[in-house]
């Protein structure tokens, strides 16, 4: 998948009452009235900081992927700019409608009605009721002239007004709610506002992966600070620090920033486990939309191991990610924040969403939520920080192999050809190793279904090098399976 991030009027009553009949026994009642109720994709997913200069455009069509047939690049690594490079880092925005229907009461309609009672003789039972109302009214009187004396003899003023207790008690809830989840997580979430050397800039978000001061976020959230640009990050107490790019890594699009002089008393986020999360389980997201700060909003997991390729529209390499989907609100400016599960653990970095590319807050050119969120699982992101904050540079899994990132639902295809005139197969790579050859059309990555080069990618970088999984491929009409061990690649270029 590629993105860029009322009822009917009553009758009027009649005018004068219905007449009696001669015989209430004989007579009908009528019936009440009745009312009628990648290179990336074409469309790649939005995933980019809130800006406050141009931001990036999001456009993008859930399945499209990379044009171009003949030759691509290895399958290790994303292929050139797309022809039309546009997206967002989470944008458009749906409208809902609803319509309510009303219905008529119960009783008698505005027909015959029944006749008046007969009089009722007259008796001295009258004269008991009116004494009884007499002394009842009198004890009345007694009760309230002596509540009022009473009142008015314990008021210390002249006011004789009882005031209700101004204290409401202390507000307790449980860490397992969304605001208890949300109290303790807010803490140790940053606002990033990165610029670059010319002044250009947005507005990311990350969250504290350490003690040391190492924030997580998005790579595309700081990829114009990292040359001479500047990076800020802001805590909800409005402390603000100065922070460097650590590492960055394009294809998987995580990064690792450092705070300048950070305090001692952070928390890290506990992180979870992406591998476990289930679909329909809750989801919380932390973020900055729009450069809303400390923005939280709540969903759910909607589909797990979504392909989705991306590019932020520089021309720098794209990102694929087999992504965790969510319904949670997701805008620019939520891009590298925390993706919560319901007992505040991190599951996933908050990376891309799909959208209609209608503009978003205040007109802008950037679009809003449509419920379909992308987040990076936070087993990967994990493993890539580490070796971020290890070496300052990526490592990526590879098969060794060029595969066609035309749109197609049939497989990864190897190609004839792979990038810069290259072998398609690398001589002594994994995937030479096991027997692989140009046409060869991959179908299967262990259990996992392959329906194009892009979902292929994804696949892999959720793997680490030294990982042995099982391909199963297509030959001469005839499906055959090897197992491939994946090799490494350091580093972006």
């Amino acid at each position: 998948m590629s993105t860029e991030n009322e009822g009917t009027a009553v009758p009027p009553a009649p005018s004068a009452p219905p007449v009696p009949v001669e015989s209430p026994a004989a007579s009908t009642r009528p019936a009440a009235p009745t009312a009628p109720i990648p290179s990336v994709p074409a469309g790649a997913p939005d995933h980019e900081p809130a800006r406050s200069a141009p931001a990036y455009a999001s456009a993008g069509s859930p399945g499209a992927h990379p044009q171009g047939g003949g030759s691509a690049p290895d399958a290790s690594w994303p292929p050139p700019p797309p022809a039309t490079p546009s997206y967002g880092d989470a944008g458009g925005s749906g409208v809902g409608s609803y319509a309510d229907g009303g219905s008529g009461g119960s009783g008698s309609g505005w027909g015959a009605g029944f006749p008046p009672p007969a009089p009722k003789p007259r008796s001295r039972r009258g004269g008991l009721v009116a004494a009884i109302l007499t002394a009842a009214l009198v004890a009345g009187g007694l009760g309230g002239g002596l509540g009022y004396t009473l009142a008015r003899n314990n008021d210390s003023g002249d006011s004789t007004t009882v005031s209700a207790s101004d204290s409401g008690g202390t507000v307790k809830r449980d860490a397992g709610t969304i605001a208890g989840v949300a109290d303790k997580a807010l803490p140790s979430t940053v606002t990033i506002q990165a610029e670059s050397s010319s002044g250009e800039g947005g507005t990311g978000t990350g969250f504290v992966f350490d003690k040391e001061g190492h924030i997580v976020t998005n790579n595309h959230v700081v990829a114009e600070a990292v040359d001479g640009g500047k990076l800020t990050a802001t805590f909800p107490d409005g402390k603000k620090y100065d922070a460097e790019v650590v590492g960055h890594a394009a294809g998987y699009d995580v990064a690792v920033i450092k705070l300048e002089s950070a305090p001692s008393n952070l928390k890290p986020l506990t992180l979870g486990d992406s591998d476990k999360v289930a679909v329909g389980d809750s989801t919380i997201a932390i973020g900055a939309p729009f450069g809303l700060s400390n923005t939280v909003t709540t969903g759910i997991i909607s589909a797990k191991n979504r392909p989705v390729a991306s590019s932020d529209g520089t021309g720098s390499n794209a990102s694929y990610m087999s992504a965790l989907q969510t319904d949670a609100s997701i805008n620019p400016g939520n891009s590298g924040g925390p993706l919560l599960d319901a007992q505040g653990n991190v599951i996933g970095i908050n990376s891309a969403i799909q959208s209609t590319s209608n503009g978003g807050l205040g007109g802008t050119s950037q679009s809003g939520s449509i419920g379909l969120g992308f987040a990076i699982p936070i087993n990967q992101a994990k493993y890539v920080a580490q070796q971020l904050i290890k070496t300052g540079k990526p490592v990526y899994a590879k098969i060794g192999a060029s595969v066609s990132l035309e749109d197609t639902t049939g497989g990864a295809k190897i190609t004839e050809q792979g990038a810069s005139g290259s072998e398609a197969v690398e001589a002594g790579g994994p995937a030479a190793k096991a027997g692989l050859k140009p046409g060869d059309v991959i179908t299967k990555l262990d259990d996992r279904v392959i329906d194009s080069g892009p979902t292929l990618i994804g696949e892999i970088w959720t793997h680490q090098p030294g990982d042995k999984v099982k391909i199963t491929y297509e030959r001469d009409g005839q499906t055959r399976t090897v197992d491939l061990t994946l090799g490494s690649r350091v580093g972006d270029n």
